[in-house]
């Protein structure tokens, strides 16, 4: 089968090789799944350039966003799901702790994500945990469902279980025109919350406005300073971040006394400068909210199944131009997500 491997740290075109490796074969309690569609993340990046955690192996298969057809299972595994069109939830857990056993997946200290711990979906064929299958709903075209569970379900775990905005509140969005940006903006604003949004261009702002109650250019004025002449001074009550130390201090600086930061990336760096008087004496806090459990995603994809959130597409390509995703995605040239079709040809066509 072909696949998408990073085969050391560099630019894109260097470091991502497509090649034909042996299509793998599930365990007892796995499938495996004929890939129709995956999207990329922040974390398809992080695998490529490094991060403090990565253990330098290679080479590297990523893709956590999943779609495809389950086409063998496992001798422990529900035939039932052969020939089925599934989603898969990339969180792999051990089932048994006291976490699991609450149903906080991603607190488990045997915690996986497909596509960073274990092989990805960015291949023909990938083998999955038969727990992490969803039934892919027939409203959801392939692409839609490739580009809803991590930031759709990172989104939802942020702005409604961790933050639990109201609709009489207000919510600072960074990042609106990216994926998690995005999906946290429509989520806030389907919640009926006052929804301020940050983005860097006249083509993102365009996007972006038809949630936002204001879109701020942060590259014409610091995110905070906009905020607190939007809102009279008084702040807001909820700021969504995943962008980590380059935005760190001005989205403190946006609550207003009492609100709350809550966090779940660090794209632009890991340790930021704080000035902790901002904190206490406003009575601000700040929470992590990394992507949300199973339940989270079960509840966001009914919601994108009923179209009532809707996962922005801003293009897709065939394995071979995984390079040109993943320097848009890091070039912050995306509005939405960039989605691969494994079994599309250079003309589109799927073969």
């Amino acid at each position: 089968m072909r696949a998408a491997h990073i085969t050391q740290y560099g630019d894109p075109a260097e470091a991502i090789e497509v090649v034909d490796v042996e299509i793998p074969e599930p365990g007892p309690n796995e499938v495996r799944i004929r890939v129709e569609a995956v999207a990329l993340n922040h974390l398809d990046i992080f695998a490529r350039v490094g991060h403090p955690e990565d253990d330098r192996s290679f080479p590297k298969r990523s893709g956590c966003d999943i779609a495809g057809v389950v086409d063998a299972v496992g001798t422990a595994a529900d035939a039932e799901w052969l020939d089925r069109d599934v989603i898969v939830y990339p969180g792999v857990s051990c089932g048994e702790c006291e976490y699991c056993m609450a149903g906080e997946q991603t607190m488990c200290h045997e915690y996986e994500i497909i596509g960073e711990d274990r092989p990805g979906g960015l291949a023909e064929y990938v083998i999955v945990p038969e727990w992490c299958l969803e039934a892919k709903p027939d409203t959801l075209d392939w692409e839609t469902a490739a580009a809803t569970p991590v930031t759709f379900t990172t989104a939802w775990r942020m702005i409604v279980v961790t933050g639990e905005l109201r609709p009489a509140e207000s919510a600072l969005i960074l990042g609106a025109s990216g994926g998690v940006g995005n999906a946290a903006l429509q989520i806030a604003e389907r919640l009926g919350a006052t929804v301020y949004a940050t983005t860097s261009s006249e083509e993102k702002t365009a996007v972006v406005s038809e949630w936002a109650d204001e879109v701020i250019d942060y590259t014409e004025i610091p995110h905070d300073d906009a905020v607190m002449e939007l809102t009279d001074g008084r702040g807001v009550d909820l700021v969504a971040d995943h962008v980590g130390q380059e935005t760190w201090q001005d989205s403190i600086d946006s609550l207003a006394m009492g609100g709350q930061m809550v966090i779940c990336g660090a794209t632009s760096g890991p340790v930021p400068k704080i000035d902790i008087r901002s904190v206490y004496q406003h009575h601000r806090q700040i929470r992590g909210a990394p992507m949300g459990n199973r339940q989270d995603f079960r509840d966001v994809l009914s919601l994108v199944s009923r179209e009532e959130l809707v996962p922005q597409i801003d293009r897709v390509l065939t394995l071979e131009q995984i390079a040109e995703g993943h320097q848009a995605l890091e070039n912050r040239e995306v509005i939405g997500k960039v989605v691969i079709r494994p079994y599309l040809n250079s003309e589109g066509i799927p073969f």
